[in-house]
């Protein structure tokens, strides 16, 4: 911060004529203390704040850079933002902070929780661990962090929880004893962490006792950089840790700056204790305390000539420098913002009547409204600038621990993770750079259930998240033909499932053909028939002259019912039967239809009557005709004449019924295409019967005994 503000002002583009001045607290990570730090700076009575003289106007302090902690950010934003003092902090994440209403004068330059949030669920799905553990600080960056993770991870079914499990402060071994044993049994082999440095190592300690192994952390960016857990004796459950980290950035001049800045012994200024504090670590052991009369040489007294750019120090150390590159934004973002009201044209103003804000008379309100549209680029090619609820452009480094083989351990950077206007959130990560604390050398296989292939659906296992489930196969005629579906879809109305359910297939077709044997065997036989009828009525044309083929005499018997009167019988009742089946025709005629009743995988074609009424009708009355033949033909069946074939009809018309009340319950019960066989049997049957009963013994008596076919014997007259 002293490098930025000192930066600034020798800077003659920005904020020209202007000094900026600072005054630093330390807080003592107690939030009372900082509290009670930052209403001092706001209110100008701190004791130790001296106003230069040259420096007119108030309020003194236009705006505060901080808090580090979320907690600590959210009461003092509370009261800050009640007199829109702008608050710009470079550590403090919680996503509570984006709420306008609550903190409209907080800014930061550091992404939310939110943001980090979605990172993580992003690398989640990268590499497919839907079974993850979540390990939360007990304080306002935890909790809220766990509620937002919640959310979002189930917003985009990315997955499910094994467990959440809230760390305590201080190091309780029962509390944190029970969170590892449930760590050691759960099935989840990813651990997420948002907790601060101090909860990891107390959490570690348990870790290492009870030696869980085999696990893959997930690091927030409040400990992913904690280099006292990056120690030989922890890599071996650490090593491969993948960790959201602030953005990595460069400023240049810094290191020049840090070299040259001395402890001043002679005055208690703003420096003072900070700078003290520096050379005490920076130079213990290896150079003599700076003497007295310490001048700006760039040097120390030291045993030797060593240079103080050789220093291998942590306070020396810029090539990481993460929360630090925060501050510098944040610093410069007030900086801007004081700017770009400066430039403020009178007349022109955003402010009431169109005026502008001037230093002597500034209001808290009035920076803030020019700090919510900073807009800049950092030396590093950053760009800076607060959307609507006051978070800064979201960008992160994916860092991983890597553990090299002579022991050392290396954090290195794999990704990044970042927001633009034109590509949304964007995930890169360099699979190749990580490294993998297990023997396969690969990321691990966290899933509660493993996928459900195709042909297959999920169903939940009850009282477990939904990520636990079983794969039930598909039902016939159903399918999935992608992986984890939640339910299967039936095929179309032709279609059936294949033995896999994974895609439909055209159903068989089955319907009785001329090729199938059966089809064969009835048209044979209708054939046979057919060309029987034939013969027998050649037969009878070339016999017409004898008595089968006429009548045998008696007219007088048959002047009632002669040839004319038995020939307009037939005809008439023909008749009538032929107006039944062209009606039956006409109104609705039978037509193939597609049965998939029988069988689920199949289509029979069978043939469908049409009309029932007129299917009803038709057999109705053959049937009458049949039963009043066979009536007469049982009255007359013991005539003394000869010629009476009363016995012949009333066989034939036995067989006939029989046939047909046989017909009815076979065709009703027969599958498919059975069922018109059974049809086509039962015509074929009942004419085979007439025409074996009826016709077989006159043509006996025509071809095998001619003797028999004369008019005396016909009428009895022959011995």
């Amino acid at each position: 911060m002293a490098f930025a503000v000192n930066e600034i002002n020798r800077n003659s583009n920005l904020l020209p004529n202007v000094t900026l001045g600072y005054s630093l607290y330390d807080n003592c990570v107690k939030l009372g203390i900082g509290f009670r730090a930052a209403l001092s700076l706001v209110s100008g009575q701190e004791e130790e704040f001296m106003l230069d003289e040259s420096c007119v106007g108030a309020p003194p302090v236009l705006g505060i850079v901080g808090d580090s902690s979320s907690t600590r950010s959210i009461a003092i934003s509370t009261i800050l933002g009640l007199y829109r003092v702008p608050m710009v902090s470079y550590f403090a994440t919680c996503s509570c902070l984006s709420d306008r209403q609550k903190f409209p004068s907080f800014f930061r330059t550091i992404p939310s929780d939110a943001f980090q949030v979605r990172a993580m669920i992003q690398i989640l799905k990268r590499f497919g661990w839907t079974w993850a553990g979540l390990l939360v600080s007990d304080d306002d960056y935890g909790l809220h962090a766990a509620q937002s993770f919640q959310s979002d991870l189930a917003q985009s079914g990315g997955g499910c929880l094994a467990y959440l499990e809230v760390l305590p402060w201080g190091n309780d071994p029962t509390e944190l004893g029970r969170i590892v044993d449930i760590m050691k049994k759960s099935t989840a082999c990813v651990v997420i962490v948002f907790a601060h440095e101090s909860h990891m190592i107390y959490l570690m300690e348990e870790v290492v006792k009870q030696n869980v192994t085999g696990r893959q952390w997930i690091a927030s960016e409040a400990w992913t950089a904690a280099a006292v857990l990056q120690t030989p004796d922890l890599m071996p459950y650490l090593g491969g840790t993948l960790g959201i980290a602030i953005r990595r950035g460069k400023i240049p001049g810094l290191m020049d700056f840090l070299l040259r800045i001395r402890p001043d012994l002679h005055h208690n200024n703003s420096y003072g204790n900070m700078i003290n504090q520096f050379w005490e670590h920076t130079f213990q052991c290896r150079f003599a305390p700076p003497p007295a009369g310490w001048v700006e040489s760039g040097r120390a007294i030291c045993t030797g000539d060593e240079d103080l750019e050789n220093v291998d120090t942590e306070f020396l150390d810029l090539s990481n420098l993460r929360p630090e590159y925060n501050v510098y934004k944040a610093v410069y973002a007030l900086a801007y913002a004081l700017d770009d009201m400066l430039q403020c044209v009178p007349g022109r103003g955003p402010f009431s009547r169109h005026s502008c804000a001037t230093l002597q008379r500034l209001e808290p309100w009035q920076l803030v409204y020019y700090l919510q549209k900073v807009n800049f680029t950092t030396p590093f090619g950053d760009q800076v600038s607060f959307d609507e609820n006051g978070d800064a452009l979201p960008i992160y480094d994916i860092m991983n621990w890597l553990w090299l083989p002579d022991g050392r351990t290396k954090v290195q950077n794999v990704g990044a993770v970042k927001k633009s206007a034109l590509k949304g959130e964007e995930l890169t990560i360099d699979e190749d750079k990580i490294f993998w604390n297990f023997q396969s050398k690969e990321p691990p296989r966290s899933v509660c259930s493993e996928s459900c292939p195709p042909g297959t659906r999920k169903a939940r296992k009850k009282g477990q998240p939904e990520c636990c489930f079983d794969c039930i196969p598909c039902s016939e005629g159903k399918i999935s033909n992608s992986t984890d579906s939640t339910e299967c879809t039936s095929c179309p109305e032709d279609f059936w499932s294949n033995p896999q359910r994974d895609y439909c297939v055209a159903k068989k077709i089955e319907f009785l053909s001329y090729h199938e044997p059966l089809g064969i065997c009835l048209k044979t036989t209708s054939l046979l028939g057919t060309s029987i009828c034939a013969v027998v009525l050649g037969i009878f044309i070339y016999h017409r002259s004898t008595p089968m083929a006429s009548k045998p005499g008696g007219g007088a018997t048959l002047k009632w019912f002669g040839a004319v009167q038995q020939r307009g019988t037939v005809l008439a009742l023909t008749s009538i039967q032929a107006a039944i089946c062209t009606t039956w025709l006409v109104s609705s005629s039978p037509a193939p239809h597609k049965n998939t009743q029988y069988h689920n995988d199949k289509i029979v074609y069978e043939c469908v009557v049409g009309s029932t009424v007129g299917f009803a009708v038709l057999l109705g009355y053959i049937g009458l005709l049949a039963i009043l033949s066979f009536l007469l033909a049982f009255l007359a069946r013991n005539l003394p004449d000869n010629f009476n074939e009363a016995k012949l009809i009333t066989f034939s018309m036995l067989i006939f019924c029989a046939v047909w009340v046989a017909f009815v319950p076979a065709y009703v019960n027969s599958p498919g295409k059975y069922a018109d066989a059974v049809e086509v049997f039962a015509i074929l049957a009942s004419s085979f019967g007439l025409l074996v009963a009826l016709f077989g013994p006159k043509c006996f008596i025509i071809l095998l005994r001619p003797e028999r076919n004369t008019k005396k014997a016909i009428m009895g007259r022959m011995h």
